[in-house]
């Protein structure tokens, strides 16, 4: 069971509340924090699926604790990312074009849940559902989200302690608002498009399954 690649996925299950809970706390420090605690994580998701294959490491344990580690680090992002964007009394709000609508954190949610629903029933009936390219592409975008927003947090907190002013910090609130705006957007886009290949593609294994 404690082969490296399980070892990753557990410390990214470890890690989700850590990064969840850090932006909540006073500073820019623990915002700091928590973007390297993510980009950590976001590594480890890469790297333990690549192990798990070059070493012969597959594991009934990593199929099982990987997509949960996923949800979890994707729900403990996203909490903090909808409720510090909208508290009146804190002033983090991301200018309107990057802000995180309801309907997108359930839209992001609900299509990893669905999808690992979809996985499990497809193994039962002993077919395995490999992650496509445009899922694969769909989560960078998504993973420069997240961190571009918590980094977005660490700013904000940076220029409340620091009281910088002038024309660079205008244009880096302009440009870190879009780079946000524009990752959101492609996740969004991608969200949608990829889940359709998947269903599409495995429709009649889809049938098999209702039926």
């Amino acid at each position: 069971m404690w082969t490296l690649p399980n070892i990753l996925t557990v410390t990214r299950i470890v890690l989700a509340p850590v990064i969840a809970l850090l932006p909540f706390i006073e500073g820019y420090w623990p915002k700091v924090i928590a973007f390297v605690a993510f980009l950590a994580a976001a590594a480890s998701d890469i790297a333990d699926g690549y192990l798990a294959r070059s070493r012969k490491q597959v594991s009934e344990v990593g199929i099982l604790l990987d997509p949960i580690a996923d949800k979890l680090l994707l729900i403990a992002t996203l909490v903090p990312i909808f409720w510090l964007t909208r508290h009146p009394a804190i002033l983090y709000g991301i200018p309107w074009w990057g802000s995180l609508p309801l309907w997108v954190a359930v839209l992001l949610v609900g299509r990893e849940v669905l999808m690992t629903v979809f996985r499990f029933e497809a193994r039962k009936l002993g077919v395995v559902i490999p992650a496509g390219g445009e899922g694969k592409l769909k989560v960078i975008f998504q993973d420069i989200f997240i961190a571009s927003t918590i980094a977005w947090f660490a700013w904000k907190d940076l220029l409340v302690e620091m009281h910088w002013t002038g024309r660079l910090r205008d244009f880096w609130d302009q440009f870190h608002g879009a780079v946000v705006a524009v990752t959101l957007l492609v996740a969004v886009v991608l969200t949608v498009y990829s889940l359709a290949v998947y269903l599409y593609r495995y429709r009649a294994l889809l049938r098999s399954a209702v039926r």
